[in-house]
Parts: C-alpha cells; sequence; structure tokens
C-alpha cells in the first residue's frame, strides 16, 4: 500500500529531468572548509532565538565534503557534487543528547555574486535529496549562479538512517491485498497487512520512529542552516516539502530568507480532507487527460472504472508472469498523471490493459513502487508512512471509513474508493501516537513566501496555495498560479513562472500576490 501524494514529488522531479546530467561546470574540491559568509540576501535583524537549539558542539560542526558514491540505483553524481553527513540530535527535545547522521549533498555556486545556500526538499516524505539534486540541477542551473545548491535525506529516509520495515519478499506479497476491500475477509487481510507493516517499521527503526517528524526535520533544517554558514534561510520546497517549508516558517519566522514552495500542500486539511483533496485533484487531472485525447470525461471515466472492477474479480496476466492486480493497476494509472509528458504511456498502457494484457500498466506501478527488473524494492514508501504517521494525530475507524466512501466515489469513482479506504489503513495500529491533526504554518514577521499552484496538479490541487498564503499570515504568503498540467510548475515549461521564480530567488523581487501565468 502506497499513499499518492507523498513522495510523488520526487516521482514527478525523476519525470521531468530523467536523462538530464549534473548542472554545470565542476565546483573546486572544498573538502572541510566553511561555506563562507552567507553574502547579501535582502533580510535585516539578527535570527530570534528558538526552542531547542542545539549546543556549540553541533553548530560549529565542520563537514567533511567529499566526492560522492553510488546511491540506491543511482550512479555517483558528477564531479561538481560533494557529499557530508551532518550529525543532528536523535531527540530535540534532548538536544544534547545522541546523535544521528543526515546524508548531504552540495554544488558551489558558480558566479562571483554568491547569495547564500539554497535548500532543496523535493517532497514525500520519503524523498531521497541526495539522488535527486543532481538530476534536478539541470533545471535550476540559473539559481546556481549565485547559489550554492543543497539537498539531503531527511531523517528516516535513504542514507539518512533509512526505514526499512519489509523484505523485498514481504512488499511484493503485501502487493497481493486487495486496498479496497469487498468482503470481511478482504477487510481483514487489509488491516491486518496494514498491522504487520507498522510492527516492521517498530522493529527496524526502534526509538528513531517517535523522531523522524516534519517538526524534528525543520529543526535539522536550522542547524544546517548555521553550519553552512548562512544567516538566513533560503530554501525551495516541492509537494510535501511545502508542508515541510511551512513548518519551518513557523518555528524559525525570522530566519526565513527567499522561500519557494511549488506544489502546495493545504495546510488545513486533515487526514479525510487531505485524502479528498487528492480524489479531486487526481480526477480532474485524469478528465483533463482524457480530454486531450477526444474522450469524454464522463465517459472515459465510466470506462476506466470498469475496467479496473474487471481486474478486481480477475487480475490481468503480465509477460513478467505476475498477475496485475486492481491495486497495482490502479498505481499504474497514477504515475503519469504526474507529468503531461506520461500521458502518451497511459494511453498505450489502458489500450492493452483492456485487451486484456496488464504489462504496461504493471510496468507504471513497479516504476512508481521503486520495483528493478530483480525485483528489488526502495525503501521511499516505508519512509513515507513512518513519517506522516508521526505527524498524523488522526486514526479514522472503519465505521467512519466505510461511511465516507459513498462521498469519496462521488468525487471520484477512479480514485475515491482507494483513497476513502487509504484513510484508515494507513496508520492502522501504528506504534507511536501522531502529532496533530494539521500543521501549524503561521509565520508572522517572516519576509514574503513566494507560493506557486498549478491548475492541472493532480497530487496537491492549486487550491492548497492560497489556502497556505492564509494560514502563513498577511503580507508573508504570495500566490503565483499556473494554468498549466502536472505535479508542480517550476520547470515544468513556463517561461512566465520559471522567470517569476528566478526574479524572486535571484533578485529578490517579489511579484504582486494573485498572479497568474496562463
Amino acid at each position: 500500500m502506497l499513499r499518492f501524494l507523498r513522495w510523488a514529488a520526487g516521482v514527478a522531479a525523476v519525470l521531468l529531468v530523467a536523462g538530464c546530467g549534473g548542472s554545470g561546470p565542476g565546483g573546486s574540491d572544498d573538502e572541510g572548509r566553511a561555506a563562507g559568509p552567507a553574502g547579501r540576501d535582502g533580510t535585516a535583524g539578527a535570527p530570534a532565538a528558538s526552542p531547542a537549539d542545539p549546543p556549540a558542539s553541533l553548530t560549529s560542526q565542520r563537514l567533511g565534503w567529499h566526492r560522492c558514491g553510488a546511491t540506491g540505483g543511482s550512479a555517483a553524481p558528477g564531479g561538481e557534487w560533494r557529499c557530508a553527513t551532518l550529525r543532528v540530535p536523535l531527540d530535540w527535545s534532548r538536544p544534547g543528547g545522541p546523535t544521528i547522521g543526515l546524508s548531504l549533498i552540495r554544488a558551489r555556486a558558480t558566479g562571483n555574486d554568491r547569495i547564500g545556500s539554497l535548500l532543496f526538499d523535493f517532497g514525500g516524505p520519503g524523498g531521497s535529496g541526495v539522488e535527486t539534486m543532481p538530476y534536478y540541477g539541470a533545471t535550476v542551473s540559473a539559481l546556481r549562479e549565485r547559489y550554492d545548491l543543497v539537498s539531503f535525506d531527511p531523517r528516516g529516509v535513504g542514507a539518512s538512517e533509512g526505514v526499512r520495515c519489509r523484505s523485498d519478499r514481504e512488499i511484493e506479497a503485501a502487493e497481493r491485498v486487495d486496498a479496497t476491500p469487498d468482503s470481511a475477509a478482504e477487510e481483514r487481510a487489509y488491516f491486518q497487512d496494514a498491522a504487520d507493516f507498522a510492527k516492521g517499521c517498530q522493529k527496524a527503526a526502534g526509538r528513531l520512529l517517535a523522531h523522524v517528524s516534519t517538526t524534528d526535520t525543520a529543526r535539522d533544517m536550522d542547524l544546517l542552516r548555521q553550519v553552512l554558514g548562512d544567516r538566513t534561510m533560503h530554501y525551495f520546497g516541492i509537494s510535501y516539502g511545502t508542508e515541510l517549508g511551512g513548518v519551518y516558517a513557523h518555528l524559525f519566522p525570522r530566519r526565513v530568507g527567499r522561500m519557494i514552495l511549488d506544489a502546495v500542500v493545504d495546510p488545513t486539511a486533515d487526514t479525510v480532507g487531505h485524502a479528498k483533496n487528492q480524489a479531486r485533484g487526481f480526477q480532474r487531472a485524469l478528465e483533463d487527460y482524457l480530454r486531450s485525447t477526444g474522450q469524454d470525461p464522463r465517459e472515459g471515466t465510466r470506462r476506466i472504472a470498469a475496467l479496473l472492477k474487471r481486474i478486481d474479480a480477475r487480475p490481468l496476466p503480465t509477460a513478467s508472469g505476475r498477475r496485475l492486480t486492481q491495486t497495482l493497476a490502479l498505481t499504474g494509472i497514477i504515475l503519469p498523471l504526474y507529468s503531461e509528458a506520461g500521458w502518451p504511456r497511459l494511453t498505450g498502457a489502458l489500450k492493452s490493459a483492456e485487451q486484456g494484457d496488464g504489462s504496461k500498466l504493471l510496468a507504471l506501478a513497479d516504476q512508481y513502487n521503486e520495483r528493478d527488473s530483480a525485483g528489488r524494492y526502495g525503501t521511499r514508501g516505508h519512509s513515507q508512512r513512518a513519517i506522516s504517521c508521526l505527524d498524523d494525530a488522526q486514526r479514522p475507524t472503519l465505521a467512519r471509513t466505510k461511511s465516507s466512501l459513498p462521498e469519496f466515489e462521488r468525487i471520484s469513482p477512479v480514485f475515491g474508493d482507494y483513497l476513502g479506504w487509504d484513510t484508515a489503513g494507513w496508520c492502522h495500529d501504528w506504534p507511536v501516537a501522531g502529532q496533530y491533526d494539521t500543521p501549524r504554518v503561521s509565520a508572522p514577521g517572516a519576509a514574503p513566501i513566494l507560493l506557486v499552484g498549478n491548475t492541472g496538479d493532480p497530487a496537491t490541487p492549486y487550491e492548497g496555495a492560497r489556502r497556505m498564503a492564509d494560514e502563513l499570515g498577511r503580507g508573508v504568503g504570495v500566490e503565483l498560479t499556473w494554468k498549466g498540467e502536472g505535479h508542480g510548475a517550476y520547470g515544468n515549461g513556463s517561461d512566465c513562472v520559471d522567470s517569476t521564480v528566478d526574479a524572486y530567488l535571484l533578485n529578490g523581487t517579489v511579484p504582486e500576490d494573485g498572479k497568474v501565468c496562463s
């Protein structure tokens, strides 16, 4: 079981930049050298004191930058990229206690008029910044003229004490569990699978499981800012990374420098509200896709929903010998909706499935689930669940879930049932209590934060940008809307969006609130 929003920005970034190399000429080898002054950042005043400030032994640590090695399924990045490890407190309520290591990656600024570091989070939670940053570097090469490009694996992710809750064999077996139960037996299997996953996470992560929240990571980011030598935080967050950015701004409003939040999560939505937002967003994207192929959206939706019901009753054969289940088919439909460039693949996969061959939809699902040709899976989904379940205080009951299913199905006949059931199954029997119903993101006194919403975004519907702006507070949130398709806007084909974001980050030019790029 995989929640569709949570690490989708990582998928979208890969779709946007697949095949791209590094972001420019190689930088100098600066192992062990301090980052130096932050330069002109357009903000005034010293950062205010904050809760749980770390001891000098952590704020004064020196980062041993070195050439990066291969990570996960990715080859070692080019010579301009350097990696290091940052020590952070395991428990921020005891900042002088035991520490864990966070994996970092950086490419130094290429120009002489350096502003400082620009920290990226590509979403999730669970996405690896160390793996994604070199691929995304070409998209943001103009920003590298004045910024060091920096990213990281947040705590519980990838090389930063990454959580792995199941073996590859157990993951493959779990893919056969029906995520939209139709009988009492399927309900028992569904919730037993969720409970087993939670036990696996508890066994694998131990005491770390209670310390991988978004708030923990926001505090890690501020320590990183200090160690890098930056007076304020310059930040680029995508998808879940926008929630992380909002939480950082709430905790450290006077330390906000220039902050971009692209594909904005609605901070006012609770667990059920968030799932409904996604159902609307994916249904909207599906209808846009259907119109692009000359189909009537209502009829096309009906046909796809009927296909999924047939697959639920009788999974489709594939060339690999595995069977395409309803859940895998739905996952295969989801992936290409993240980028308009993926729509032709969706057309081919649906056509094959209609003809009785599930191979193409299975290939798309495997790509989303990080399964390689040898049957090995990545761990993003594990980290995703561990972090989001520590954040989310709500645990909807089975009775509440069943009562809400008709509304979910009205919102989306294709995606509603899955997302409705997910509200009960995702954190079922989780061993650690969640921290909040909705994140606190109000940031009075912060510098202007630019929020970018895309009207065709499937995973984070564009209405979330306005709601984030309202929650950040008057004079802080500035909304930019793009009338486009896909998850995220920057680097997705709009010169208007790219030039507005570049002007803000490079020159400090804040656009008029409500600007629209068509």
